[in-house]
């Protein structure tokens, strides 16, 4: 674990001197008491702070609701697991045998929650320059390739509002199916307004973006 620890640190470019608090970043609740969910509490909150400093500096222009969904698509569940994926973070990661038997060092949530306790974990070994710089070095061609075009609310906003506008209760979402192995696992979910008596289907490989195919589905129903 400590070669591991150190080789991923090396990588970050991050000069820990106390490596046990690295190692602590890197282990799932599923191998003990002594895990990253504190740490990874802390991550969340500090990347969250830096993001909106980044963005605010960035887009002068932008409003309050166009930073906020900026912000959204940085340090959303699904970036940071991009982010743990290009760095192989699963390779690092400290596990029980049975989450390791369920794919769960690939998982997007496991992915995302060790990034964010890395975050933490830099936070309180260097600082707040120190844990920027690790920031800007995961973030940085995201940050850079983000625009305001991106602002526009996401198909479940925008059915609600829509809905909302003609005083019409809100949608409901189901569950039809859910097929695939554990960590490759594709839902399949049904978005239904019953007072238009409209519905319509959407399929991704998460429930949200199910939701949001089946919410955008049934949007272009509603605008023909």
């Amino acid at each position: 674990m400590k070669l591991a620890a150190e080789h991923l640190a090396a990588q970050l470019n991050l000069q820990f001197q106390h490596l046990a608090l690295f190692e602590q970043a890197l282990t799932h609740r599923s191998a003990g008491s002594v895990n990253n969910e504190r740490l990874e509490y802390l991550g969340d909150a500090v990347l969250g702070m830096v993001i909106a400093n980044r963005l605010y500096r960035r887009f002068p222009q932008a409003s309050e609701g166009e930073l906020s969904r900026l912000r959204s698509l940085l340090v959303r569940r699904q970036t940071l697991a991009e982010i743990g994926a290009e760095i192989q973070l699963s390779k690092y990661l400290v596990m029980g045998a049975g989450e390791l038997r369920a794919g769960g060092q690939s998982r997007d949530s496991t992915l995302a929650d060790a990034v964010e306790a890395i975050l933490g974990a830099a936070y309180l070994e260097l600082g707040n320059s120190g844990v920027e710089k690790l920031i800007d070095h995961l973030f940085l061609q995201r940050l850079q390739k983000l625009t305001l075009e991106q602002c526009e609310k996401d198909p479940k906003t925008r059915l609600q509002e829509h809905l909302q506008s003609l005083n019409l209760p809100l949608p409901e979402y189901e569950v039809l199916s859910v097929s695939g192995k554990q960590h490759q696992q594709r839902f399949s979910v049904k978005c239904r307004v019953k007072a238009l008596k409209r519905e319509a289907l959407g399929s991704d490989m998460s429930r949200r973006k199910a939701e949001q195919d089946a919410a955008r589905q049934l949007l272009q129903e509603l605008e023909k």
